[in-house]
């Protein structure tokens, strides 16, 4: 409608330019219909032209604002009259509505989708206890903390949002505006990360409007981009109050004095909707709901603001099967599908690029965009999922990182440790041809028909004797087609090097464990006594990636690796780093093959 009323505008001031005798004059000063004024007859045609210009663009913005406001539900001021200055503020704000309660039915169905039927109060207790809260230990102020088992996959896909904007958009942070800037390019913040020992200088304002954009992004990444819906808390009819002279944390914690959460019923009960298509109102409002969020009902309030800003229906047609809870059983974890769900804006199951097609109709649903922050897996190294590149290479260096039963954060302080050398690259193009062809759910091997197609689209050319060892078993594995690749010339499409330096990387990676642990080194004396530190852990680890595995490094991983002891022995390559091991360096290498890792202090965990 908008665009028609602008063409008959631009018409209208085409018909004004033109010669034509002069309007009569009107008992009213302006046309209700054409928005035209009569003027003084003395008056120039190059000033009248101007005028009408004027006063047809003014009657089109009135005309556009008597229509929006014709379908807005009426309001009323204090004395009980239409409130035209409330309208006028609601028009400004661009809200679809101001606030509601769930019905029954709403709550009910919303209660099945995430916990199901069949849901302990042990889980119940543990998703309304944690809190998005960042952490009092100065060494880790920048993290959020978590107490409680089962939301860290809630958790860490916000703690990556934060640290998007606390690392590359440090300066946008210290303005006085909570609105985010355009996401723009990498290279206007590649210089502007917050140095390595300097994360307990950034300020409680810094962290909280890092906190808000974080938010603010993701659930408009879940609502398309067109709206967010923030999920807040109705314990007293009208909302919390703050009383004055009390903090907003206070009267948070007194407010939920013993509430607790068993049914639908009782999320029915005190969850208050509201929904928001400006990103201006959305963020003012976030910002004034921190202490919500930063209670113990925080971070199931954030998975259902999600949750209802991508829609219900549309959650559940997102998966592959829902009939299950998104909250796992027995344990209360997060499941993918809310992890994707954060990070990609829609409620997949699956981690790979796209949809896998099985035949008969039937399609397994993966990752379907670039993302602005990615995600790892153990599981990728015990080959149970293959990532794709969709979240394997994230616009920012900062992944999520999954294991059996927890969520921590990986990051690095630089963009350029993603940009592909010579040896990257190749690689790169050979396994998205491998991967394009492999129909195993990620199990990392494809049928002799779709070789022979990696090979044609990759211009491979290897010896009739390899192709036949490859194809004797009627399928073949990614790991021992990559030696193959690995052992061949260059000229013939392999990534064979005599110098053994060809796309060797060395840099600096941070891991972030949120859940708050005893640490001993830390110990405070209390009351004549040593009590440890509850504090969650931030790890450095220098990373070297070799432009091949030296004989040291393929015997040291040969038992993960399953290689062939054949491979590798002609190399040439200056003698490795020296390594460390622990289950996120096996994650770190799904990202970063051949990678060694080493650190200072406890191994990083990523339990």
């Amino acid at each position: 409608m908008a665009d028609h009323e602008d063409e008959d505008l631009q018409m209208a001031i085409r018909m004004s330019m033109q010669h034509s005798p002069p309007e009569p004059k009107r008992s009213k000063p302006r046309d209700a219909v054409s928005g035209l004024v009569s003027g003084s007859p003395d008056e120039s045609p190059e000033s009248k032209s101007r005028r009408l210009q004027r006063e047809l663009m003014a009657a089109a913005a009135e005309k556009r604002m008597m229509a929006t406001q014709s379908v807005l539900p009426p309001t009323k001021d204090k004395g009980g009259k239409s409130g035209e200055v409330a309208r006028k503020e609601q028009l400004r704000l661009e809200n679809v509505n101001v606030s509601k309660e769930l019905s029954l039915e709403e709550a009910n169905e919303l209660f099945m989708v995430v916990f199901g039927s069949e849901v302990s109060k042990d889980i119940l207790a543990q998703w309304s206890n944690q809190g998005i809260r960042f952490s009092s230990d100065p060494e880790t102020s920048m993290g959020l903390v978590q107490h409680e088992g089962g939301p860290c996959g809630v958790l860490a896909t916000i703690q990556a949002f934060v640290f998007k904007y606390i690392l590359f958009f440090a300066k946008d942070l210290k303005g006085a505006s909570i609105m985010p800037q355009n996401r723009g390019s990498i290279a206007l913040f590649k210089n502007q990360p917050i140095p390595s020992n300097n994360f307990s200088s950034i300020t409680e304002d810094v962290k909280v409007r890092a906190l808000v954009r974080s938010m603010g992004e993701i659930l408009f990444l879940c609502g398309s981009d067109r709206r967010a819906v923030i999920t807040s808390l109705s314990v007293r009819g009208d909302g919390i109050q703050q009383p004055e002279g009390i903090s907003g944390d206070e009267t948070t914690v007194k407010a939920l004095e013993g509430l607790s959460i068993e049914s639908a019923l009782d999320l029915q009960k005190i969850l208050r909707v509201e929904t928001y298509t400006s990103p201006t109102s959305a963020f003012q409002r976030l910002e004034a709901l921190i202490p919500i969020f930063q209670s113990r009902m925080g971070a199931l309030l954030f998975l259902i603001s999600a949750l209802l800003s991508r829609g219900l229906d549309l959650v559940q047609n997102d998966r592959d099967d829902p009939s299950l809870p998104l909250v796992t059983a027995p344990f209360g974890h997060a499941s993918q599908e809310i992890v994707n769900l954060l990070l990609c804006g829609q409620a997949v199951p699956n981690v790979f690029d796209g949809r896998m097609d099985l035949g008969g109709g039937m399609f397994l649903k993966g990752i379907s965009r670039h993302v602005e922050v990615g995600f790892l897996t153990l599981l990728e190294s015990l080959n149970f999922c293959k990532v794709g590149q969709y979240l394997k290479c994230p616009k920012w260096p900062i992944w999520v990182i999954g294991s059996e039963s927890h969520y921590t954060v990986l990051f690095a302080l630089e963009t350029s440790v993603q940009n592909e050398n010579e040896l990257e690259e190749r690689e790169s193009q050979i396994r998205k041809a491998f991967d394009a062809q492999d129909q195993s759910g990620g199990g990392g091997f494809i049928s002799v028909e779709g070789f022979h197609q990696v090979l044609r689209e990759t211009n491979i050319k290897l010896p009739s004797e390899k192709v036949e060892h490859l194809c004797s078993t009627g399928f073949i594995v990614w790991s021992e087609f990559w030696q193959v690749i690995l052992d061949l010339d260059k000229s013939l499409g392999g990534l064979k090097d005599s110098s053994g330096l060809m796309g060797k990387k060395v840099f600096d990676l941070y891991h972030f464990n949120g859940i708050a642990k005893s640490d001993l080194n830390g110990s405070q004396v209390i009351s004549g006594g040593q009590t440890p530190i509850q504090r969650p852990r931030l790890t450095k680890l220098r990373v070297s990636v070799p432009p091949r595995w030296t004989p040291e490094e393929f015997m040291a991983v040969s038992s993960v690796s399953g290689a062939d002891d054949s491979w590798g022995k002609d190399s040439e390559v200056s003698k490795p780093e020296p390594s460390q091991h622990a289950p996120l360096v096996d994650c770190i290498r799904t990202r970063w093959p051949r990678a060694v890792c080493s650190w200072s202090g406890d191994p990083p965990s990523i339990v």
